[in-house]
C-alpha cells in the first residue's frame, strides 16, 4: 500500500496536531482496510492535509457546500457493489498506475483543525481521529456510503474493525 501525503496546512501547530508518525499510521490504516476487503491488488492513494479555509474552498468547488468539513473523499473508480473488485478491469489505465501497476484508490483531503477539534470533543487522541477519518475515507474510495441507516451501520462496523485490528482505541489519549 502506497500513501502519498502532501502537507498544505499553514498553521504553526502541525506537530502538536499530529505528534506521531502520521505517514505510517495512514499506511497501516489503509492496508488494514484493504485486507479487510480482500483487495487483490497493490494499491495507492493520495492524502492532502490542509486547513479549514482550504477545505471550505474545496468543499464549495466540488460539492457546492459552503462550509468546512473534516474529510473529503474522491474515488478514482466506481464500484458496482461496495468493495467488489470483480468489476475492476486489471491493467486498465483508468484504474491502475501505468508505471507502478498499482490500483488507484483516489484522493483524501483532511482538515487538521477539524481533526484536533473532533479529537478533543470525543475525548481521544488526534492519532485516533486521524486514523478513523482515513479508514472512513478509504471505505468511501471503495464504494461504501452512509446515506441510509443500514449503509451507515455497515461503514461504522468496518471502520471500527480496522481500528481494532491496529489497536487504535477511543481511550488512546496521546
Amino acid at each position: 500500500m502506497r500513501i502519498s501525503i502532501e502537507n498544505e496546512y499553514s498553521g504553526g501547530d502541525f506537530a502538536r496536531i499530529l505528534p506521531f508518525d502520521y505517514q505510517k499510521t495512514a499506511e497501516d490504516v489503509a492496508a488494514a482496510a484493504l485486507r479487510l476487503e480482500n483487495c487483490p491488488f497493490e494499491a495507492a492513494a493520495d492524502i492532502l492535509l490542509t486547513g479549514d479555509e482550504e477545505m471550505r474552498a474545496i468543499n464549495l468547488e466540488t460539492r457546492k457546500i459552503d462550509r468546512t468539513t473534516d474529510v473529503l473523499s474522491f474515488p478514482a473508480n466506481e464500484f458496482e457493489q461496495p468493495g467488489d473488485f470483480s468489476c475492476i478491469e486489471e491493467g486498465s489505465p483508468d484504474s491502475f498506475d501505468p508505471d507502478s501497476g498499482e490500483f488507484l484508490l483516489g484522493d483524501i483531503v483532511l482538515s487538521l483543525p477539524r481533526i484536533r477539534e473532533q479529537a478533543a470533543s470525543f475525548g481521544h487522541s488526534t492519532r485516533r481521529e486521524y486514523a478513523f477519518l482515513i479508514a472512513h475515507s478509504i471505505f468511501h474510495l471503495l464504494g461504501y456510503d452512509h446515506m441510509s441507516p443500514e449503509e451507515e451501520a455497515v461503514m461504522m462496523k468496518k471502520q471500527e474493525t480496522v481500528l481494532e485490528m491496529l489497536g487504535i482505541r477511543r481511550e488512546e489519549k496521546w
